[in-house]
């Protein structure tokens, strides 16, 4: 099979663009946060970042909202990867704020916590007074997604309205908020699923093990290959099936599907990609396929 070729100028653009925008974070706010899933996008994020300010510190600290359902080998990954960077890490637990504030766990076979990071984070801007959060979202995620700007105002109840957005000409970006309201802002924004991947080939950046094929237990649940966890329910009918699989996005176990691939390599993920029909989220969250309009809803609550 012939490999494609890829424009490299076309990443050195991307790369250019989202360190600017960094760098206007940096300029705008006064506490801004980079939020930190362990995932792919959120570990290309802190690649630009060392690009965009060293030799200095970072200007924000890394926040990861810990559902309490994540896949072991990340948090590992995350733990080595702040220690070898030399910079801060806030994490912040959902089961605490269950606790807290009384809310009901999710019950059922495939219990995820994934809606309620929403109060957890709201209460960690709160909490440290985050007048801007960094993400790692891109525009080819998900419908919802496509909606945004590359800062996108939240109100002082962590809020976003899709019909309230700010024009964004020649690169020039509002920070301009009252007390209260923070931004979200999405570097990478104009990134395509296939352009992380080239560009992690490209820097030679270094991913969770998960990402890349190896032999997993996985429950067969209507179609998709859920890893086998102690956050799961199992019955004693339930398929249980030993599978070589990658994960195409990192979540909450219980709502991030597996697929079956044999691609140990970046090389090989890219060849995948290329040939997959379907997008990132459609073929592996779980949590998406309650509604057509899922994700805008959890946004507009405040998650991410």
């Amino acid at each position: 099979m012939a490999k494609q070729v890829y424009d490299f100028d076309y990443l050195d653009y991307l790369e250019s663009e989202a360190i600017h925008i960094l760098r206007e974070v940096a300029g705008q706010f006064e506490r801004p946060a980079l939020l930190f899933s362990g995932g792919k996008d959120s570990i290309t994020l802190v690649h630009l970042a060392l690009k965009a300010f060293r030799p200095g510190k970072f200007p924000f600290p890394l926040v990861h909202i810990d559902t309490g359902h994540n896949f072991p080998e990340v948090l590992q990954f995350r733990d080595d990867l702040v220690n070898r960077i030399g910079e801060r890490l806030i994490v912040r637990k959902v089961e605490d704020t269950i606790k807290q504030k009384n809310l009901e766990p999710p019950k059922g076979k495939l219990a995820s916590r994934n809606f309620l990071q929403a109060y957890t984070l709201l209460d960690t801007i709160e909490e440290f007074e985050f007048d801007a959060c960094i993400g790692g979202a891109r525009r080819d995620e998900e419908k919802a997604r496509a909606k945004e700007r590359i800062f996108s105002v939240r109100n002082e109840f962590g809020e976003w309205d899709p019909r309230l957005q700010r024009p964004e000409l020649w690169n020039i970006y509002n920070g301009k908020i009252h007390k209260g309201e923070n931004v979200r802002v999405f570097p990478i924004s104009n990134w395509t699923e296939l352009d992380v991947w080239h560009y992690i080939l490209r820097e030679n950046i270094a991913l969770p093990s998960i990402y890349y094929a190896h032999t997993r237990k996985c429950l067969l649940y209507e179609g998709q290959l859920v890893a086998v966890s102690p956050h799961i329910q199992i019955e004693p009918d339930d398929v249980i099936v030993e599978k070589t699989v990658r994960f195409r996005t990192v979540g909450d176990m219980n709502c991030t599907a597996a697929i079956e691939s044999q691609a140990r390599t970046t090389e090989e993920i890219i060849q995948e990609i290329l040939q997959s029909k379907i997008s990132e989220r459609g073929a592996t969250r779980i949590d998406d396929k309650f509604s057509e309009a899922a994700m805008e809803d959890r946004k507009k609550a405040g998650y991410f």
